[in-house]
């Protein structure tokens, strides 16, 4: 099974995720899970990519970026997923090549076309076909809290943009899950209310 976690920041993707391998877990599977971006990997060439992706300058040209995002993104489905899937294990990734759509195309200004087009080009065509992919979204105000409370990097790029900016990544993956076809969940409540929620959209 291949699971993909897609939103944007502090909606509780990582956290989702975490819970779904442990529920996977105490049914006896295998599990491999991480973050496509390559924070918290152990990886020391994809928190290298990472390092860079992250914390370059905010000039840095957003094309760069998303090359340096895809980048990781090959890396670990060819290390990590394509192995799992293989031996019939669970594979659950936060982030999607939607993140580049989003945060470098509708967000950056990159043209969204091409990319797609690099995307299709590169990734191996299991990729863009999860068992189950589904893209959280929070409130303005809910999201806000989040990230005060994670405490906005400066380094990153996105998480210290305003609010407005914040409000336009949101309502651009709204755009993109009508697009695609990719249903969407709130992610306000306690981590427990909301992996119930994602148990029971999920069918598990």
């Amino acid at each position: 099974m291949y699971i993909v976690i897609e939103g944007q920041d502090a909606t509780g993707k990582d956290t989702q995720a975490a819970m779904l391998a442990n529920y996977f877990r105490k049914k006896g599977k295998k599990v491999v899970h991480y973050a496509e971006s390559g924070t918290g990997s152990k990886d020391p060439f994809v928190t290298k990519v990472a390092d860079l992706a992250y914390g370059s300058p905010q000039d840095t040209k957003h094309r760069a970026r998303a090359l340096l995002f895809l980048v990781n993104r090959y890396h670990q489905w060819r290390k990590l997923a394509e192995p799992a899937l293989e031996k019939g294990d669970v594979v659950i990734i936060t982030r999607y090549w939607f993140s580049t759509l989003i945060y470098e195309g509708y967000g950056g200004g990159v043209n969204r076309p091409l990319i797609e087009r690099l995307h299709q080009e590169v990734m191996p065509a299991p990729y863009f076909h999860p068992t189950k992919i589904i893209i959280f979204t929070l409130s303005d105000a809910d999201r806000e809290t989040r990230l005060l409370a994670q405490g906005k990097r400066k380094s990153e790029v996105f998480k210290s943009m305003n609010s407005d900016f914040q409000k336009k990544l949101n309502q651009s993956y709204l755009e993109v899950a009508k697009d695609f076809n990719v249903p969407t969940m709130d992610t306000a409540g306690t981590p427990e209310e909301v992996h119930q929620r994602l148990l029971k959209l999920f069918k598990l």
